[in-house]
């Protein structure tokens, strides 16, 4: 490998980080070491760009699913998630709206909130993180408007977009913010209001998580948004809301929900004209990510044998598209979608797209 070719980021959705992540869960420690060496050689980002999928907090991540910790790591991102915080507030006080990137799971703070919740104790950060994604479930006054916390004044692809936007997927919206607080009520980590924030954001969730964001004009309007027909993936669609679903009615003890979010996944999964649109292996939007949410809804139902047969076709239609992804990494590449075929989970990987 040339110096010009060295890897400038510590990328865990496409990168080298990925693949370490494969082979700890396989148990190869030789081959991550090398991937690790590879993925950090240009150093470790601990700046504004820094996420769960990036930088101090991707290492941490992939460090801890083989049982190793570096303290310089774990205080870097300490920091990082400190200075996010902070800028939260800040932006709050201001009375403005968030970016997706402040809060979001791929770049924000529940990617971070995510991070934080795989660790063996419960820190002080963990909770205010908690707080601040709890404090999106009250309603925010702009310019006259009543808007929800989490409403962005751009579009998801952070274009122009007349009166902004809710989104409503895992890796960019309010679905990932409701998992990430879901999982910590399930793992006994609880902060004022968080019960009803889960209520708040599972009844958007209702109304609107049939569509990938929600508009203005929608959320104006004076009937629900009809569905779109879209694919139904982990990172925007059905099959990761209604994981997140499934973990707000466990959360909640709300049997009610927790069966309309099963019965969700099995007529997403028996819709052709829905996967007729998944057209790729990955787990970010393609076969890798439809099985690996499926098997984990799978394990927290009280009928789990509904799923065999979906997970079954599942795991041919991703053998069959296996070597199609050009990347190496997690989110997009090969490592994740080999991930999801070899079925096991022994390194808790799945935490990173919080839906366990």
């Amino acid at each position: 490998m040339t110096a010009g070719s060295l890897p400038k980021t510590q990328d865990l959705s496409e990168g080298a980080l990925g693949m370490a992540l494969l082979y700890i869960e396989r148990g190869d420690l030789a081959a991550a070491r090398n991937s690790l060496v590879e993925a950090t050689a240009a150093g470790v980002s601990g700046g504004g760009n820094a996420s769960l999928f990036h930088g101090a907090p991707a290492l941490e991540f992939v460090l801890s699913r083989a049982g190793r910790s570096d303290r310089a790591v774990r205080d870097a991102v300490d920091r990082i998630v400190a200075t996010r915080l902070a800028a939260a507030h800040r932006r709050q006080a201001a009375g403005t709206l968030p970016h997706l990137a402040e809060f979001d799971l791929i770049q924000g703070l529940t990617g971070l909130g995510a991070l934080l919740l795989t660790r063996d104790a419960v820190s002080p950060l963990l909770e205010e993180v908690l707080a601040y994604l709890v404090s999106l479930s009250r309603p925010v006054r702009i310019g006259g408007r009543e808007l929800p916390g989490w409403w962005s004044a751009d579009g998801p692809g952070h274009e122009e977009m007349d009166g902004g936007h809710g989104n409503n997927g895992v890796a960019h919206g309010i679905a990932g913010v409701l998992a990430a607080v879901s999982l910590a009520a399930l793992r006994g980590v609880q902060v004022p209001g968080q019960h009803e924030a889960i209520e708040v954001f599972a009844r958007w969730l209702d109304t609107y998580g049939c569509c990938y964001w929600t508009t203005h004009e929608q959320l104006s309007a004076s009937e629900p948004p009809e569905p779109a027909r879209a694919r139904p993936s982990w990172c925007y669609g059905q099959l990761g809301i209604a994981r997140t679903q499934q973990l707000a009615a466990l959360a909640l003890g709300d049997p009610a929900r927790q069966l309309a979010a099963e019965d969700t996944v099995v007529h997403a999964l028996t819709d052709p004209s829905g996967l007729d649109l998944i057209t790729d292996a990955s787990l970010c939007h393609g076969w890798a990510g439809l099985l690996t949410v499926t098997r984990a809804v799978a394990d927290d139902s009280p009928t789990p044998d509904r799923f065999k047969p979906l997970i079954d076709d599942l795991a041919e239609r991703l053998a069959a598209d296996l070597n199609r992804p050009s990347k190496p990494g997690f989110l997009e590449g090969r490592a994740g979608a080999q991930l999801a075929l070899d079925g096991t989970n022994n390194t808790d990987w799945t935490r990173a797209l919080l839906i366990t």
